[in-house]
């Protein structure tokens, strides 16, 4: 949202003290240096030099810290929230803009259905309170990529309030400790997007391009229950999550489809809230994470040399790891909301309330809504540990890649492997490879299919495990061929004679005959070198438990 302020996260209230495992309170310690050329209009407030987190002296005090958070998600539609202009990402500039968009004298906004369903199905995702009047206001402010001089958002009577947002995160030792908390929803509100403004400073010129005017955003505010960057980046994430499997929003970050502000003060336990900074447009969690614990550091800095906080708006620079002033709140600006005169009350049913003989195109019904809500993330993973036995950790990590759950469901489909072993190959080899050349799940050059084919050669130990790893490699390189071809290719089958077998394991003992006397005197690791000895005989063909059963029975005779 373009606007220079957004409301106050929750004045007055008290916020979370601690985040468990990575986001504990906060000591001592400033941020990472961070200079930049300050612009005209920023704050004159000092950027202070890094200092490397350090424990407090005795007698010093802890610090904690609280963040709630601002998200705006573009709804998935076909066209704007108040006019029938199509939504495109990257689409020419100026090329989608109606007239109403463009704020010309005498158009008037007609309110966008699905937009409205959007943002029940999410307010009831989110366990909130459907409002079943809503009101729609204007806030004013100045800027060139907002034609009309006021956004239409909803800042007395929005449609869902007081939810709730359980996200889970994994601590302890290994990660395999799974932490639930919950995060408040103060309320959620239907608003219209602003334009865009294009700056050009080598000409000293700002474009601007108004396809993005009008685009309906769904507007989640958090109450500051976190704590960190890290609790905040889950949060978001989770709520990505749900968003995506409501269909409601795409809330692809790198396209601007979810953005997020960041309500940031710090405080000793026990003493009144401190004075909070807001972090706009954050655009990944990645550096919502770092531009959060970057600003609590920062903030613990100032105040222990003796300087103050000041209430204003800093955006996060990448590059630099910093947040920069943008501008200060001292003087809070006047919005003059007002209601909207062109739009009418928005009225919501459910099953008791509806009309008797109401048209169904022209009311929405809650009830109708909830029914067709579809399986949240919270409820995948629990089904995915219970239906494969598998860690709750590895639910998370299928979850979290995009593609990577559906990607795991059909090598299952075709596998008769075990589950266990299948989200091994999964999560570990094929996310592996995606990672090390950067690729989605959906640019993989090895497809379920492929990879479900190598898995039920493993399973009937047709390859062995170190084949199976050549032959992955081979389907990487995507030459077209299947796994079977490969193997015949490289004749990489397992030897199946077990006569053969028996031979080479007898002849391996008789050239080692030191090895097989370390085995007789209790050596328990001698074995294994008898078995790698066959192994390399056969060229890694032949099966390690089958070898060693053979070698066994020798030895033992």
């Amino acid at each position: 949202m373009a606007a220079p302020m957004l409301r106050l996260c929750c004045p007055g209230r008290r916020w979370a003290l601690a985040c468990i495992d990575g986001c504990s309170r906060h000591r001592r310690g400033a941020p990472n240096g961070c200079t930049s050329s300050r612009k005209r209009g920023q704050s004159s407030v000092a950027q202070q030099p890094f200092i490397t987190a350090q424990k407090p002296r005795k007698g010093e005090h802890e610090w904690a810290a609280v963040v709630g958070l601002e998200i705006h998600a573009q709804i998935s539609s076909k066209s704007k929230l108040f006019s029938g202009s199509q939504v495109h990402f990257a689409a020419p500039p100026n090329s989608l803009v109606s007239f109403f968009d463009a704020s010309l004298p005498g158009t008037l906004p007609v309110l966008n259905r699905r937009c409205v369903e959007a943002a029940v199905m999410t307010g009831l995702a989110l366990n909130c309170r459907i409002n079943k009047k809503s009101l729609f206001d204007r806030k004013h402010y100045f800027y060139a990529d907002l034609p009309a001089g006021y956004q239409i958002t909803q800042q007395r009577l929005p449609i869902a309030v007081n939810g709730s947002l359980v996200y889970s995160f994994c601590a302890g030792k290994n990660r395999s400790q799974v932490i639930n908390k919950t995060a408040r929803v103060k309320q959620i509100q239907l608003e219209q997007d602003s334009g865009k403004s294009l700056h050009d400073d080598l000409r000293s010129q700002t474009l601007i391009d108004l396809n993005r005017a009008g685009v309906g955003l769904l507007e989640v505010v958090l109450e500051p229950d976190m704590s960190c960057g890290e609790e905040a980046a889950t949060a978001v994430r989770e709520l990505q999550l749900i968003l995506q499997a409501l269909g409601t929003s795409q809330a692809n970050m790198a396209e601007g489809q979810l953005r997020v502000d960041a309500n940031i003060s710090v405080h000793h336990p026990g003493e009144p809230l401190g004075v909070r900074t807001e972090v706009k447009n954050l655009n990944s969690a990645r550096f919502l994470a770092k531009a959060i614990d970057y600003e609590i550091q920062r903030q613990i800095n100032e105040l222990e040399n003796g300087g103050e906080i000041l209430n204003e708006t800093r955006s996060f620079d990448s590059k630099l790891g910093c947040t920069i002033p943008m501008r200060d709140k001292e003087g809070k600006q006047d919005y003059r909301f007002m209601p909207e005169p062109n739009l009418p009350p928005l009225l919501l049913y459910d099953t008791e309330s509806l009309p008797a003989g109401a048209d169904p195109q022209q009311v929405i019904d809650i009830d109708r809504i909830r029914e067709q809500l579809p399986e949240l993330p919270s409820v995948t993973r629990e089904k995915l540990v219970q239906q494969y036995g598998m860690l709750p950790e590895h639910s998370f990590t299928l979850l979290n890649e995009v593609g990577l759950l559906e990607f795991f469901q059909n090598v299952m489909k075709e596998t008769r492997a075990e589950p266990k072993k299948v989200t091994s190959w999964v999560l570990n080899t094929l996310l592996g490879f995606l990672k090390q050349q950067n690729l989605a799940v959906s640019e993989s050059p090895v497809t379920p299919s492929a990879l479900a084919e190598l898995l039920n050669l493993l399973d009937r130990k047709a390859i062995s495990s170190s084949a199976a790893k050549q032959v992955f490699e081979e389907l990487w390189r995507n030459e077209g061929k299947t796994p079977a071809q490969i193997v015949s290719e490289k004749k990489l089958e397992l030897m199946q004679d077990q006569e053969a077998l028996e031979q080479l394991c007898h002849a391996v003992m008789e050239g080692h005959p030191q090895v097989v006397m370390d085995v007789k005197k209790g050596n328990p690791r001698a074995i294994n070198k008898l078995i790698g000895l066959v192994r390399k005989v056969t060229l890694s063909r032949a099966d390690p438990t089958v070898i060693k059963e053979i070698l066994e029975k020798k030895l033992a005779s």
